[in-house]
């Protein structure tokens, strides 16, 4: 026994060393990307070699619904393959609704052709219907997912209400969005749309897709055709939960080191969910797309450090559909200005480590014991999820 005592402190010892080597590397490394950081301009990608990873600790959360209007979505089927068809339909109560269209002309048989792609709401009520747009986000069909959906984002925070409130007779059939209206959509393109609105009648929202030279308010009453959902993609139907608030479970120390908030996982922030048409067969929004997350995360930095807020393309090496990831969010500064930017700011997409996102670097205020970080996300459409938002620890000088 004494022997296998000295042997085991002889191996401790001689590890001592090595283990010594490895602290002094990993804070060498943290010094480098210190520095890279601090240099880097906000917005854009920055290159953080040997950092990057899935297992940063996660910073716990409170998550709380915020009253939102009725959400729905319209991912299933994401590529519509049938000329003429009805891929979402859904009534809706009074009040305010936020709709999500994401859906590509996927007509193929017996050759590509062009398509239009829009959403109309039908007013089921005895009274005339008001409709009174709130936010409106509408993208000229494209290949170019990624781009239309940091645009889509970035002009849904930007939108403001509009004064212009339309009516509906009873029984009437109208298009959402006039600007879609005239648009056409080839073969693979992306139709991509989000609205918030107000209604004062019961109504039925619809998502048709049908020939470019017909209107399709007049399309849907003659389209008998409801593409059967498949429970693939984001997903559709309708949803009780359209906004979340995170507030970190406790105040962040810089010198806790490397963290990260993840949210929007479908593990540790579940889907949302809700029902699929009249018969309200139960339905998911894999994503979370459209959800909005009014984020605080609140910080105290007892060593001098400051925070930076980066993120990357953590799903890189999953599969060829998450081969990209770019992103809009509001992001409010230490007096609650607000500024509306797409990321990365400098490209497209970010693609894998070695890369990652610069989004903001926050400093310590010394007459701040307490401070808070706070910004609007919501899931980015094409990307791959989570975007993990990882707070860095860095010098400022």
């Amino acid at each position: 026994m004494i022997y296998i005592f000295m042997l085991k402190k002889f191996i401790t010892l001689l590890a001592i060393p090595f283990l010594f080597q490895q602290v002094s590397l990993a804070q060498e490394n943290l010094s480098t990307i210190s520095k890279t950081l601090r240099n880097a301009k906000e917005g854009e990608t920055v290159i953080l070699k040997n950092f990057l990873k899935p297992d940063f600790k996660k910073i716990a959360f409170k998550q709380t619904v915020v009253p939102g209007p009725q959400f729905l979505i319209s991912d299933d089927p994401e590529y519509i393959r049938i000329p003429e068809a009805i891929v979402m339909q859904e009534q809706v109560a009074l009040g305010a609704v936020r709709l999500y269209v994401y859906n590509v002309n996927g007509v193929k048989e017996p050759t590509q052709i062009s398509r239009k792609i829009n959403a109309v709401i039908k007013n089921l009520g005895k009274e005339n219907l008001h409709l009174r747009m709130l936010k409106f986000s509408s993208q000229a069909p494209s290949t170019n997912y990624f781009k239309i959906g940091k645009q889509g984002l970035e002009d849904y925070f930007r939108s403001e209400e509009v004064n212009v409130v339309k009516v509906i007779k009873p029984g009437e059939v109208i298009p959402i969005d006039d600007q879609m209206e005239k648009q056409i959509a080839k073969y693979d393109e992306l139709v991509h749309g989000i609205y918030e609105f107000v209604v004062d009648q019961p109504a039925l929202i619809s998502v048709v897709q049908t020939a470019p030279d017909r209107n399709t308010a007049e399309a849907f009453s003659k389209i008998d055709t409801i593409v059967p959902f498949s429970h693939v993609n984001a997903g559709r139907g309708i949803f009780p939960v359209s906004n979340y608030k995170i507030v970190s479970a406790d105040t962040l120390d810089t010198k806790q080191g490397v963290q990260q908030l993840i949210i929007a996982d479908g593990e540790d922030d579940p889907w949302i969910t809700g029902t699929i048409g009249s018969d309200k067969q139960p339905a998911k929004n894999a994503g979370n797309y459209g959800v909005l997350y009014d984020t605080n995360i609140k910080w105290k930095s007892t060593d001098g450090k400051g925070l930076a807020l980066i993120t990357w393309n953590s799903r890189s090496a999953d599969n060829q559909w998450c081969g990209g990831m770019g992103l809009t969010m509001e992001v409010f500064d230490a007096q609650g200005k607000k500024s509306i930017s797409q990321y990365p700011s400098n490209q497209l997409v970010t693609r894998a480590a070695p890369e990652a996102i610069l989004i903001k670097i926050y400093k310590p205020d010394p007459k701040k014991e307490i401070q808070e970080i706070n910004f609007t996300y919501s899931p980015p459409g094409a990307s791959c999820l989570p975007t993990p938002m990882i707070l860095v620890p860095i010098d400022l000088k």
